[in-house]
This record gives C-alpha cells, sequence and structure tokens, in this order.
C-alpha cells in the first residue's frame, strides 16, 4: 500500500472514535463458556490460555478444536481472545494462546525465541488432544498477524494441526531482514545486529534490558501512518490491555538483544510441505502487510486459499467484527474438520 493510502487511512481512523467502525475487541458471549488453563511445553515451561467451550455442546462427544494465538507482541486479550468466542460461538472448542515471555506464560519478558512461539502451538495440540471432548484428529490453527508465520513453522513439523489459517499474517523474519516492501539495506540490517550484540554485553554485566520496535507510546506529528494504525489499537481503549504485573511502557516491544533471532525465521521455507493440509491466507486489500499472505499463498502448494477483505487495513482485521470473514472462517475450518481424519 502507498504512503498516500495509508495517510487517507489514517486520516479516517483520527475522524472516528477508536471503537468505531465495529471494533470490539473485548466481546463477550452468552454462547460460551470460559476457563483459564496451564500446560507445559517441551521445555517445561507454562503456557497459559483461555479455553473456550460452547455451552450447549455434549461433553461425552468429541468435538473439533481450534487453537488461536495473538499478534506478535501482543496477549491472548488482544484479538486472539475474540476469534476463539467467535469461533466457539459456531461450535468449535477453542484454546486463546499466551506465547512464551508475553501476557500469563513463562519465559523471560518480551524475549523473541521463534522456536518457543512455535513450539507453543504444538503444546496447545498436546493440551487439546488430551481432552475427553476434544477429536484430537480434528484439531485446526489460527495465527494473527506475527502468530501467521509462527503457526506456519509449527505446522510444517506438526501434522496434528489439519487446517491452518492466518489473519493479516507478517513473516517476521522476512520483515526483519528487509522491512516492509524490502525497504532496508543491508548496511541497515548489518548495523541493528551490531547494536542488538552490544547490547548483551551490557545485560550480561547486569545491565538494563532494553526493548525497541512495537507500537510507539505517543504520537506526533511525525509519526508513520502505520504506527498510527498499530497506537489506535494497542494505545487506545479499542484494545489496550496490560497483563497484572507488566509495564504499559513496554507492552508490544521485543527486548533489542533477542529480536535478532528473527533474521534467522525463515517460516515459508517449504511451506509446500504442510499439503495435502489446507491452508487459508485472510488479509486486508489495504493491508501494508499484504505482501507477506501473498508470498506465503504463491509458495505454498495446494489446497490452498488467499482470501481479501475489501477495504480493510492490517489492524482492522484484529477486531473489526464486521470485516472480519466469520463466514469463511467457519466454512473452512467446519469442511476440513468435520471428519477425523488420521495422521
Amino acid at each position: 500500500m502507498s504512503v498516500t493510502g495509508h495517510a487517507a487511512f489514517a486520516a479516517n481512523m483520527k475522524a472516528s472514535p477508536s471503537v468505531s467502525n465495529g471494533a470490539d475487541n473485548f466481546y463477550k458471549s452468552d454462547k460460551v463458556t470460559l476457563q483459564k488453563v496451564t500446560f507445559k511445553n517441551q521445555y517445561q515451561m507454562n503456557v497459559v490460555g483461555n479455553l473456550f467451550v460452547p455451552k450447549t455442546f455434549d461433553r461425552s462427544k468429541a468435538h473439533p478444536a481450534l487453537v488461536v494465538s495473538h499478534p506478535m507482541g501482543a496477549v491472548k486479550e488482544q484479538s486472539a481472545n475474540l476469534y476463539a468466542t467467535k469461533m466457539a460461538e459456531q461450535g468449535f472448542v477453542t484454546l486463546a494462546i499466551d506465547l512464551p515471555g508475553w501476557g500469563e506464560s513463562d519465559g523471560p519478558r518480551n524475549l523473541v525465541s521463534p522456536e518457543m512461539y512455535a513450539e507453543a502451538f504444538s503444546a496447545a495440540v498436546d493440551f487439546l488432544g488430551t481432552q475427553s471432548f476434544v477429536d484430537r484428529h480434528r484439531i485446526g490453527a489460527i495465527g494473527i498477524c506475527g502468530s501467521g508465520s509462527f503457526v506456519i513453522s509449527a505446522a510444517k513439523i506438526d501434522p496434528r494441526m489439519k487446517a491452518i489459517a492466518t489473519v493479516s499474517m507478517y513473516d517476521m523474519g522476512a520483515v526483519n531482514r528487509h522491512a516492509l516492501q524490502k525497504s532496508q539495506t543491508l548496511a541497515q540490517r548489518k548495523a541493528g545486529i551490531a547494536a542488538a550484540a552490544e547490547q548483551r554485553y551490557v545485560e550480561f554485566q547486569g545491565g538494563e534490558i532494553a526493548v525497541a520496535g512495537g507500537t510507539d507510546l505517543a504520537l506526533t506529528a511525525d509519526t508513520h501512518p502505520i504506527q498510527r494504525e498499530f497506537y489506535d489499537f494497542y494505545r487506545t481503549p479499542r484494545g489496550e490491555f496490560t497483563p497484572a504485573g507488566a509495564s504499559p511502557q513496554r507492552t508490544t516491544k521485543p527486548t533489542v538483544a533477542s529480536n535478532v533471532k528473527f533474521m534467522n525465521f525463515y517460516p515459508f521455507n517449504d511451506i509446500e510441505t504442510i499439503s495435502p493440509r489446507p491452508l487459508l491466507f485472510i488479509s486486508g486489500d489495504q493491508a501494508h502487510s499484504k505482501e507477506f499472505s501473498e508470498d506465503a499463498y504463491r509458495r505454498a502448494a495446494e489446497p490452498k486459499e488467499l482470501v481479501w477483505v475489501r477495504g480493510a487495513g492490517h489492524v482492522d482485521l484484529y477486531d473489526r467484527v464486521n470485516l472480519i470473514p466469520w463466514d469463511k472462517l467457519t466454512a473452512f475450518f467446519g469442511r476440513h474438520l468435520a471428519q477425523t481424519v488420521a495422521l
């Protein structure tokens, strides 16, 4: 999307309240029950999630289930709970999780670890697949924003995920190596890597852990339209949520020393090996991130589908319930998780 397009979007957002246009991040439903759950990953770290179950379903039977994870740097209460609630209303058992290092899950705060993020999806499948009311052969997954790349990384080596959907996906490896639309030079990348390496010395000797990136804490006249888009979600009542004991000054911001781990993250390599399990990519046709869904779709093997949401930007699909294609998600998982399929 051009800068002009972003400016028009930002102007529209400025003219409207932050919770306008159907934004409902903290949506609650009287059709489902919510239970907080904790389970271990392979590192014996606690992963915390919210389990949503349709109130009308029969616990004596095994049902299809979905794992849902939040945007990079967010927590389960930001977007993931909304998707999990809405899909539970459609009859799925759903589990919204906090990735390690974020929210209520274990791990050093704000630490970047693509491998642990992918592992969290598999750990969530471990949990769901051992519940008597879940059919372990009918488990799917949804990754939002950065989690779209993490779920693909997980699905490549975990065939228990039978159908995978991404929404407003970011390839967290590519965006850190090259920036949006490949606008970062190699010299700039190397400078960032060098700064992160020097920061390791500071922290090894007991210095303060530095965070950077993420969402700006305040708007100025020079704030980029993309940052304004994120600010409208993360720094306003529309989507702002700070877990107990956390600092709002560090929300969404990864540590400088660990963020370079994304340089070695190539989630789309071998994406074609997920086939014949189906992939669904959903993106706004005005999203600044749409290049990543296009790239993943191009590389993936059939069956695959790329859905454009007309008029939607990147953050729109976090919580604007009138734009999110719930019918497409329901149909996709309903079709591909309809019958028990062995590994």
